[in-house]
């Protein structure tokens, strides 16, 4: 038990010194590092500017811009953003760039390294695009959606979605497309067709052969170019509501054999023809929706009556109504039969065309005629003084004849004229 006593102090002594040994080296430390602190301030501040200067990290978000790197998504929408942003980080696969100022999309518009390999869906739409370069969405190998609706595109390239080089680049990825209201203005048009423009992109290198969803509503197209749809044979939903289309007959769907739905809704259709009927009765899976055309209801809609009856294509077909001639608007076609279908009796447009044309071939021949009097005004006036003239010398030994006959006293003199 003493031994046990003697040992407590030592114990306590020893843990004594070994916190004052503590306590001394701390002091050095603070010491030692309160004499560096220059040196060290000024290698912060280097580091920080270098890291400064580096690009940003790949899992950064652009300036402007909210990222969800947990939902793949990207918004850049109405930052009035001129060109599409060069730090998008390469997990997007969802991005909006909506409602920007971005005028002109160039070739490579989103090629970065490291590519952007899993944007599926992008959205440009209402972003006042005026011009879309051929090869602005290539390095995009997993693009499936792209809407460029509300844009007033006056430049489309032809290679806008099969590359810069359409003999050697790969099918596009594209699944859907919106083309929805992109006609630009009348004075930015350039002389050039519109629908001939669009419909050059949609069937340049046979790019879009995978193709499912089109939209084209509300472009004011007044007809689709004959082989529009020749190069989407993958197409399943075709939206060309709210346009201008007065006819069917030049555009064949016979190729179309996954079509399963056409929108034709609020368009200046007046009625079809067999040619265009048999092509979607053909087609195993399509319906038709024909709502707000205005449908001339004559002795032409005769075919177009019975087959409505007939077929199960057209959606709401009990809808259609008549909008011309007059006595027959609002008649349900479903109700008409052909005593009700009749034509006024006047000329047959064939008829009426020959007119016209004849009209035409007269006022140019006059025309002509007009023309060659005038630039022979000169000989012709010179001309017609000849006859005048000579016309006056032939009156008056008429009526110089006509005195001598008339007097008698002249009468002997006539006859012995040459004495």
């Amino acid at each position: 038990m003493p031994g046990g006593c003697s040992r407590g102090p030592a114990a306590g002594d020893g843990r004594l010194r070994l916190a004052r040994l503590a306590l001394v080296l701390l002091g050095w430390v603070s010491s030692s590092s309160l004499t560096s602190s220059a040196p060290s301030t000024s290698s912060t501040s280097f580091l920080a500017s270098a890291v400064s200067a580096q690009p940003p990290l790949p899992g950064q978000c652009p300036q402007l811009c909210e990222c969800s790197e947990a939902a793949r998504t990207v918004k850049c929408v109405n930052r009035n953003l001129t060109e599409v942003p060069a730090d998008l980080p390469p997990y997007v696969r969802n991005l909006f760039l909506t409602g920007n100022q971005l005028a002109v999309l160039p070739a490579g518009a989103f090629a970065r390294r490291p590519p952007l390999a899993e944007l599926a869906a992008l959205n440009l739409s209402g972003s006042r695009l005026q011009e879309v370069r051929a090869g602005a969405f290539e390095q995009l190998p997993s693009l499936r959606q792209l809407d460029l609706s509300h844009n007033p595109l006056a430049h489309l390239s032809p290679f806008t979605f099969s590359g810069s080089n359409a003999s050697f680049s790969a099918p596009s990825p594209l699944v859907e497309l919106m083309l929805n209201h992109i006609v630009p203005p009348e004075d930015h048009r350039h002389n050039r067709s519109f629908e001939g423009m669009v419909a050059a992109s949609l069937r340049a290198g046979h790019a879009l052969r995978g193709l499912q969803r089109l939209e084209l509503a509300s472009n004011h197209f007044l007809f689709l170019p004959r082989d529009v749809l020749a190069h989407l044979p993958g197409l399943r939903h075709l939206d060309l509501r709210n346009n201008s289309l007065v006819s069917l007959t030049y555009v064949s769907f016979r190729n179309l054999t996954h079509l399963q739905s056409l929108h034709l809704e609020d368009n200046a259709l007046k009625v079809l023809h067999n040619g265009t009927m048999a092509e979607l009765q053909s087609l195993p899976h399509v319906r038709v929706f024909l709502d707000n055309n205005p449908w001339v209801c004559d002795c032409h809609m005769v075919d177009m009556v019975a087959w409505l009856k007939e077929t199960e294509v057209v959606q709401g077909k009990a809808r259609l109504a008549c909008a011309f001639p007059e006595k027959m608007r609002n008649r349900a076609l479903l109700e008409l039969n052909s005593s009700h279908l009749e034509c006024d009796p006047i000329l047959p447009p064939s008829l009426q065309t020959s007119y016209v044309f004849l009209g035409i071939v007269l006022a140019l021949i006059g025309a002509i005629f007009l023309l060659v009097l005038y630039l022979n005004r000169k000989g012709i006036k010179k001309w017609m003084h000849n006859i005048r003239d000579a016309c006056r010398d032939h009156m008056e030994g008429y009526h110089y004849r006509y005195e001598i006959n008339a007097d008698p006293r002249l009468t002997n003199l006539s006859s012995n004229s040459d004495v």
